[in-house]
């Protein structure tokens, strides 16, 4: 079942290399239901939080009505960074799903732990490396691809 909804997050990710972005996407699922899908759009709409996972989150916000995601799950094709995870707590999101880890901004397992922190008011069960080669294989291209170009 995981894989079945990171290989969608996959897609997203797809979505965001063909559009010059850093390649990341979530997906966000209710009772087996897709509520939302995004990508990262940070270049796209000049926006240092369009992270796949904010873009999601508002999305199934907006989907259900409400900004509690108390029966939902989040796909992400990379750890999320810390203000995503902030995101993911306050939306009340009880369970998260990531492929590939993020060594240098992982808040939920490389440099932070920040879903399972006892001293915040919400935590969530996490799954970690779900798909993680085809997670990781598609940042590396496209970072290498930008290095060939000369870009940041």
């Amino acid at each position: 079942m995981h894989e079945t909804y990171m290989r969608m997050a996959l897609q997203q990710a797809q979505a965001a290399r063909e559009e010059n972005e850093v390649p990341v996407g979530a997906v966000i699922v209710q009772d087996q239901r897709v509520i939302a899908a995004a990508f990262n759009q940070r270049e796209q709409l000049h926006d240092p939080t369009a992270h796949a996972e904010m873009i999601a989150i508002t999305q199934a916000a907006e989907s259900l009505g409400s900004w509690r995601l108390e029966r939902c799950r989040l796909y992400v094709t990379l750890e999320p960074c810390p203000m995503c995870a902030g995101a993911i707590l306050q939306a009340r999101i009880p369970f998260v799903v990531y492929g590939a880890t993020d060594p240098k901004a992982g808040a939920v397992d490389s440099l932070f732990q920040l879903l399972r922190d006892d001293r915040l008011n919400h935590r969530a069960e996490v799954v970690s490396g779900v798909l993680a080669p085809e997670c990781g294989a598609i940042l590396t291209e496209f970072f290498a691809a930008q290095r060939r170009l000369g870009k940041k």
